[in-house]
């Protein structure tokens, strides 16, 4: 496994994140069997939220975080482990959002199903239009402050949103974002157009999410062939699935397909390979579900792709910026 220094930060952490939506596991066992296999593989970056679950069921919101805290014991001192706020937790009023009630009540909530005193990287969910981010940025670094929390960071945010909040960290001599997390893949190439310049500019760690675009990458799906069924695009996402096998979208799986296996890879590790090829990248996330995605997912670091691959890549994929989640 490499590790990286995570963005301007001292911390160095796996190329490769385990990350813990859990869309298509129902076990949790088998949940903590993947963790404890990707920690024996050298991945000490896994990222986790509060409002993840077994099935990504709300019902289930929390668990992740009870699965992940029973099995860090031991171990927890040599992992970094994530978490975010942001998201509805419940119905009621105070439920969602970076308010100062919400973060500091929903931290603690966190620090208990994790069963630990600290949370390494904790994260923004989305972007809360509701409240002032002068009022977010300083509950997040009273966090900091108190030890509770050692870095904090912000996901799916616009690069104009980053820099605003940078900025009013910086006049309020408050702790700022160290890291941005976003999706980035093959088929979803817009952090190209902004983000990527500023994380260069300001030395942040970028943790690419759905590198594989939902599992399209995998090697599970073939234009032109239905998906497979019970997969997540042959069920709960199959009204969409022929409309993304299509087109431009189509393209790019399709030749993904074949130099990955002109290479001796399997799709999903060409594609990881891909977008850990961008300096920008300091993470990829794994968002495998099973023991099984995880072992094929590692084959995607170790390696460097060649360029003139990266560059039949890049033109293929160029007009793809579409946000897939």
């Amino acid at each position: 496994m490499d590790y990286i220094n995570f963005g301007s930060a001292g911390v160095k952490v796996s190329r490769l994140a385990l990350g813990l939506g859990l869309r298509g596991q129902s076990d949790a066992g088998e949940a903590a069997r993947m963790i404890e296999r990707a920690i024996d593989a050298g991945i000490n970056l896994i990222d986790c939220a509060n409002i993840y679950g077994l099935m990504d069921d709300r019902a289930n919101i929390g668990r992740s975080e009870e699965v992940l805290g029973k099995v860090i014991k031991g171990k927890r001192d040599d992992l970094v482990i994530t978490s975010k706020v942001a998201s509805p937790m419940g119905s009621g009023p105070n439920d969602r959002g970076l308010s100062r009630f919400h973060i500091l009540r929903e931290v603690e909530r966190s620090l208990k199903r994790l069963d630990t005193d600290h949370i390494d990287v904790y994260l923004v969910h989305i972007y809360d239009e509701t409240t002032p981010l002068d009022e977010t940025v300083r509950a997040l670094d009273d966090l900091v402050r108190s030890g509770k929390v050692r870095y904090i960071g912000c996901c799916n945010y616009k690069a104009w949103q980053v820099c605003r909040a940078l900025w009013i960290a910086d006049s309020l001599h408050a702790t700022p974002f160290m890291c941005v997390q976003n999706p980035y893949s093959l088929l979803n190439r817009q952090l190209e157009q902004e983000m990527f310049g500023l994380v260069r500019d300001r030395g942040l760690g970028l943790m690419a999410y759905s590198p594989l675009a939902v599992g399209l990458l995998s090697g599970a799906y073939v234009p032109g062939q239905p998906a497979p069924a019970g997969s997540l695009w042959g069920t709960q996402r199959a009204d969409r699935y022929a409309s993304m096998m299509a087109g431009d979208t189509g393209q790019v799986i399709g030749r993904v397909l074949e130099l990955a296996q002109e290479l001796g890879k399997t799709p999903a590790q060409l594609a990881l390979a891909w977008v850990l090829s961008h300096p920008e990248v300091t993470v990829a996330i794994t968002g495998g579900d099973t023991v099984e995605h995880l072992e094929n997912n590692l084959g995607g670091v170790g390696w460097t792709l060649d360029a003139d691959v990266r560059a039949e890549l890049d033109a293929v994929s160029a007009s793809l910026r579409t946000i897939l989640d």
